[in-house]
């Protein structure tokens, strides 16, 4: 076995591990959710609540106001849908329970989608109930995706043309790759006319179309075993059709690693127009429309830093705020809610970020099991 070899499988087994200790300690933190909110710090005239409980491993969400109900996925075997009316949350209930990694989700023409790690299924939505079964009424779309844990999470997401866009990540650290692995697909919303729309991804577990240019965002995580401080995470924006993101040739923002800083790109290089601390691992990405927020924050985008497992002090944990000019252009990032790492210790991870219809924001959190509401006090 190979010196690399070893190392990915080290680095594996360390990511299966750490996974097993957040599942075990978020149940721990559940009862003091409340109290733990009060360490949270966010901007003057926002305030920050528990809209759901009894979510665990909360991860990718979709808001479907026609049934009246917040679809959540879990990277696991289950599905939730939880009751959404008046901008309260009710009942949370098990709709699927034998997903293969389920984690992008998406709605689009009244179709509920789900990625899991090998296929995309998508679920008729007309009279739903979540007391009637929804795996029976499923149609697998598109099978064809690497069944391959390492970064095997998915990530969906419509354009609004209606094309559907799914994330592919690269099944090792930093390794060379061939389609579809290190993509972004994109097909029609029955699975068809697949095309791959960008290439030289490592992990991107996070989409979403700018507001005002229609243009395709998303995250990517960084190279690991590179040190604390590089490579960077990164926010990408992919405008058009064939552009390329530079992994592996660029382990993240313009860090190389060294076996790779002697070759030659495939084509022209794009990089990050945002680049977040090394290990912060950005995921969720959303651009706000609403009206709740101070109008500052119409059009910008809150980008959600998971938190690093990988570093000797932990980083992330946290939602940015990424601002953008008139024509779109990043102008800058800053801190908009931290403080689900206090003293060294993890009490909360953000995963997902989803604009509510009153422009409240809905954040996700695998570690404890919850979704936060975000608003405004006007």
């Amino acid at each position: 076995m190979t010196t690399s070899r070893r190392k990915a499988l080290r680095l594996f087994s360390t990511l299966l591990v750490f996974a097993g200790i957040l599942s075990v300690s978020s149940q721990g933190c559940a009862a003091d959710l409340n109290e733990n909110l009060k360490k949270l710090h966010l901007p003057n005239g926002f305030g920050i609540e528990i809209f759901s409980d009894n979510v665990p491993s909360a991860r990718s969400m979709a808001l479907d106001t026609a049934s009246g109900y917040l679809f959540v996925t879990t990277r696991g075997d289950r599905v939730y849908a939880v009751k959404y009316k008046d901008q309260k949350a009710g009942a949370v209930t098990t709709i699927l329970d034998h997903q293969h990694v389920a984690n992008g989700i998406a709605l689009h023409d009244g179709m509920l989608y789900i990625a899991e790690q090998d296929k995309i299924t998508r679920y008729p939505l007309k009279n739903f109930s979540p007391d009637v079964p929804l795996a029976d009424k499923g149609e697998v779309i598109y099978d064809k995706l690497p069944d391959k844990s390492w970064h095997g999470w998915r990530y969906l997401e419509f354009s609004p043309e209606g094309k559907l866009y799914v994330t592919v990540g690269v099944p090792c650290n930093i390794c060379d790759t061939e389609d579809p692995k290190g993509t972004i697909l994109r097909m029609n919303p029955d699975g068809s006319d697949v095309e791959v729309y960008a290439r030289g991804l490592r992990n991107s577990v996070g989409m979403a179309f700018q507001s005002k240019t229609g243009a395709l965002f998303f995250t990517d995580n960084n190279t690991d075993m590179m040190g604390d401080d590089i490579p960077p995470g990164e926010l990408n924006a992919a405008p058009r059709a064939g552009m390329f993101f530079g992994f592996p040739y660029y382990a993240g923002g313009h860090i190389q690693h060294p076996d790779w800083k002697d070759k030659k790109p495939p084509q022209e290089v794009t990089f990050p127009v945002v680049e977040f601390d090394a290990h912060s691992a950005p995921l969720g990405v959303e651009f706000y429309t609403g009206d709740m927020f101070p109008e500052k924050y119409r059009n910008d985008a809150f980008v959600v830093n998971h938190g690093s497992w990988n570093r000797s002090v932990p980083i992330g944990y946290r939602l940015m705020h990424v601002m953008f000019d008139k024509e779109g252009n990043v102008t800058g990032h800053e801190i908009f809610i931290d403080g689900w790492l206090v003293n060294g210790k993890v009490w909360g991870r953000p995963v997902d970020i989803l604009q509510a219809p009153d422009g409240s924001l809905l954040v996700s959190d695998d570690f404890a099991g919850v979704i936060y509401r975000v608003y405004y006090k006007k």
